[in-house]
């Protein structure tokens, strides 16, 4: 019996039905020690008919052992581990060490244990429970977390428990805290009935509601020992009662507890070997697991709570813990305990050990190798503490923080930077350290920082590395950007300046990048056959073909007014990432991705774009991609007219990472709430934030020029055409170096709108001939101008055909205030627009989860396929295909080909 915790016990019984019935579910229980998290998990276990139940118990000593934590936890579902796709499947025997380990991204682990949790749910659902999360490495937590936000309609229940801090964002929370008092005093009548009234007060006070403490406190009381006073921490006391019944035991027992307490993987063969060493037989095993302290297999010993281990292990000397772990190492003589021989080595060396950094730091390589980049660290770190002063401890301090940086725990990557760059004079791993530093400003929204460390960085290898340079360089214009046009033109030159070779792909992609960031702040050579030349030579080379350089092309591109060929570009990076499990790169190429979609009007696309990039940005940390892609998804909801999402999204866009600096996303923050403004004919607003964009420290950026048409319609609108001139001649100068359709539609756009009657006509049909038809929602807003335009001229009949076409787009869309807007106009000219209840798109009907799924499953793609690019599990896909289907009036996969997969709001 639980006593007090029916409320705890219903949420897990809920979660357990909703399990038997196909559905996916995760809880985590925190609490302090002894709160009765593992005995939740016993309940769980317990209730679990209909289920199978896998789990595992994280240890602590394996922390710094990448992956050690999951293969505990999936041994028994690793037979099914054939089934995933290939990329997967390679990671995750790698991670586990059942084939060649290949470098990769960390959180392609993850998707593969999703996948395997699936395929094993495939034969009945299953229940798997996780205790002591804490000492999990980090590696295997975040693979199991990645996993459980994704979870779905697998018919898979996860469980986890940890102490509290554990973090896990995402998952529901239940916090365990004390039992309230007739709940205490329930569990203690039940398990020390005979306990004195005096001292079952002084239970009952020293426990608080712990329920560990509950059951041991008396335990000590009845051994006639005294329990310590009220001062010490709850915890110190449990242990104390652990340790009383520990002292009680025979020597060599101690001595064995001592030695499985240090090793505690639970290898039964490697602590009786170790202990050995003290005299120590199998026998000794008996009193310790008579005594409750042990639990024991044919293979295995396992303490009964983690208390034990602690209590056990902080008791003894030091001097005594190091014999131990001497005898530990001795113990564990094959290749593939080198990673445990490592640790219990570091433990014992007090002082620089060249001999025993060198296992650490192979432990390292081989950790990265798995994509296990905390324990590499940890490992790292350790090995340059017991290297002499000198390059090699600066070099395995640069490599510690490298191996962090993948983590992007930032203040732990600049911590290991500085010590390392503090400790050398090598100039390459100085540069190498101020990197890693700049990484993390960068991360952080930290611009100005990363600027400067990256062209303080770039100096020295100029001359004598300058690809290298021109890396940085690369990352500090693209931080330049975002700080203010003084910045921009200083790192542009700084870059042009290095001697990089003429036929060299690098050199293309810079000669391009510097090209059109120098366009941007007004200077530079307009020449759009230059730029041309350019994009040619970078499209020619690849975009540089490593993955950052391509990124830096695409969004070129966007900055040349390119969009159809940027979206191309990035959408091919981004398959490489989905192909590849490049997860932790996603963000800024599917930001780069979402923002073509949203330049080209297809709205949903974007939408569910940028939607991903920003889930995965917060998953990691990455500040900066948070703030601009919130701004993007202002943009969209103020396409759509949804007030609340706009401003939320746009405050987001607007929180500015470093004191004093422009925030990342303000330029698209403006841009959003000003159209906004416009769909709703709030002139003055829409005006005033636009002017605010075109004259502040961010014009430069993309929705700076692209939002130009936006503040000619709202000038005229309230009758100050002067706003409009100098806005406009950036327009028509971009137009003119950018050579585009849609552009030059654009500029005949806004010279209609300030053209006297006699012109505006033929301006307003020059514009809607140069508008691409991939540009749906620009073309509509233009015809719905001219409709405007020819309504008020009296010329009805016209007017009624460009209106009905923007309305017809506009409701398509989902852009709702500019579908009222023309429908409006149309009633002004005499016709009617069908309800506002009228359906869009085929698309319109399903959320956005189902859109991706049926678009993908529209090209062929089979539920497996589309399971790797959505990071989802198959079960998921196919569960999404069953609600979609009847929204869509088929039956089939064959039949979605037949269907007008058109955008459709967000």
């Amino acid at each position: 019996m639980l006593h007090g915790r029916s409320d705890e016990i219903s949420v897990i019984d809920r979660l357990l039905a909703d399990c038997r019935t196909g559905r996916s579910g995760c809880l985590l229980i925190t609490g302090e020690p002894g709160m009765g998290k593992t005995a939740l998990l016993e309940y769980a276990a317990s209730a679990a008919d209909g289920l199978r139940v896998v789990r595992g118990t994280a240890i602590e000593s394996e922390a710094h052992l990448p992956f050690a934590g999951l293969h505990l936890l999936l041994r028994p579902a690793l037979d099914r581990a054939g089934a995933l796709p290939e990329p997967q499947a390679r990671a995750l025997r790698g991670a586990f060490g059942l084939a060649p380990a290949e470098p990769g991204d960390r959180m392609l682990v993850g998707l593969a244990v999703l996948s395997l949790l699936a395929e094993f749910a495939d034969g009945g659902p299953v229940l798997c429970l996780v205790d002591d999360a804490q000492w999990l490495d980090r590696a295997s937590a975040e693979a199991l977390l990645f996993a459980a936000r994704r979870l779905d309609a697998e018919g898979t229940a996860l469980i986890i428990t940890a102490r509290t801090g554990f973090d896990a964002p995402g998952l529901a929370h239940l916090p365990l805290t004390g039992l309230d008092a007739p709940a205490a005093a329930g569990l203690l009548a039940e398990h020390a009935a005979t306990l004195s009234p005096a001292n079952r007060y002084r239970v009952l006070a020293e426990a608080q509601g712990n329920p560990l403490a509950l059951l041991e406190l008396p335990v000590a009381l009845a051994a006639g020992r005294p329990v310590a006073g009220q001062a010490l921490p709850m915890t110190d006391t449990v242990q104390a009662a652990f340790l009383d019944r520990v002292r009680r035991l025979p020597e060599p027992s101690r001595h064995l507890l001592l030695v499985a307490a240090a090793e505690d993987t639970g290898d039964r063969d490697v602590v009786l070997r170790a202990a050995a060493a003290f005299g120590c037989r199998p026998t000794d095993l008996v009193p310790a697991e008579t005594a409750g302290l042990l639990r024991m297999d044919n293979r295995t010993v396992r303490f009964r709570h983690p208390l034990v281990r602690s209590a056990v292990y902080q008791a003894a000397p030091v001097s005594l813990r190091l014999v131990v772990h001497t005898a530990l190492a001795e113990a564990l003589h094959r290749p593939e305990d080198a990673d445990r021989r490592a640790w219990h080595h570091a433990v014992v060396a007090t002082g620089p050990d060249e001999q025993v950094a060198a296992e650490l730091e192979g432990t390292a390589r081989r950790a990265t190798e798995r994509s296990g980049y905390a324990a590499a660290a940890a490992a790292y770190e350790r090995a340059a503490e017991l290297t002499e002063s000198g390059t090699d401890r600066a070099r395995r301090l640069v490599l510690a923080a490298e191996a962090i940086a993948e983590e992007g725990d930032i203040d732990r990557m600049v911590e290991l930077a500085r010590r390392a760059a503090a400790s050398t004079d090598d100039p390459s791993l100085t540069v190498r350290a101020m990197r890693v530093r700049a990484v993390a400003a960068f991360h952080h929204g930290m611009l100005r920082t990363a600027r400067g460390l990256l062209t303080e960085a770039a100096e020295p290898t100029r001359t004598g590395d300058p690809a290298l340079a021109a890396h940085l360089m690369l990352d500090a214009v693209h931080a330049a950007w975002y700080l203010g046009k003084d910045e921009i033109a200083d790192t542009a030159d700084r870059l042009d300046a290095l001697p990089l070779p003429p036929d060299d792909p690098l050199t293309h992609v810079a000669r391009l990048l510097t090209r059109v960031v120098r366009s941007a702040i007004g200077q530079g050579d307009r020449d759009p056959e230059t730029l041309a030349r350019r994009v040619a030579a970078a499209e020619r080379t690849g975009f540089g073909g490593p993955h950052d350089t391509i990124l830096v092309g695409a969004t070129s591109l966007q900055a040349a007014g390119r969009d159809t060929e940027a979206h191309r570009v990035a959408g091919e990076l981004l398959a490489r990432c989905r192909d590849r499990g490049w997860i932790g790169r996603t963000p800024p190429v599917l930001a780069c991705v979402a923002r073509a979609s949203t330049f080209l009007g297809r709205h949903t696309d974007a939408w569910d774009e940028a939607t991903e990039a920003l889930h995965i940005a917060q998953e990691l940390g990455h500040r900066q991609w948070t703030a601009e892609i919130s701004g993007v998804l202002a943009y969209l909801a103020a396409v759509a007219g949804d007030e609340r999402r706009c401003h939320a999204f746009a405050d987001d866009a607007l929180a500015a990472p470093e004191p004093g600096a422009v925030p990342p996303g303000m330029s698209w923050a403006h841009w959003a709430l000003a159209l906004l403004d416009l769909g709703h004919a709030r002139w003055e607003s829409a005006r005033t934030r636009l002017a605010a964009l075109h004259t502040g420290p961010v014009s430069h950026q993309l929705p700076g020029l692209r939002s130009i048409p936006d503040l000619v319609e709202a000038a005229v609108r309230l009758g100050r055409p002067a706003d409009a001139h100098e806005p406009l001649a950036r327009l028509t100068a971009w137009a003119h170096d950018a050579a585009q359709p849609w552009i030059d539609a654009h500029v005949q756009r806004c010279r209609a709108l300030l053209a006297p009657d006699t012109d505006a006509a033929e301006l307003y049909r020059a514009a809607l001939r140069l508008h691409p038809d991939d540009r749906p929602f620009e073309r509509a807003r233009t015809a719905l101008l001219h409709g405007e335009w020819l309504r008020r001229t009296r010329r009805r009949s016209e007017a009624r055909t460009q209106l009905r076409d923007a309305f017809e787009t506009f409701r398509r869309l989902g852009a709702t205030p500019w579908a009222e807007r023309a429908r409006a106009e149309l009633d002004a000219t005499g016709d009617t627009a069908p309800g506002p209840g009228a359906a869009g798109g085929a698309l319109s009907v399903l959320t956005a989860q189902e859109r991706k799924i049926i678009r993908l499953a529209a090209r062929g793609l089979s539920n497996r396929d589309i399971a790797a690019q959505l990071f989802l599990s198959p079960r998921t896909v196919g569960y999404h295909l069953y609600k979609a289907f009847p929204k869509l009036g088929v039956t089939a996969r064959t039949e979605l080909a037949a269907l007008a997969l058109t955008d459709a709001a967000p």
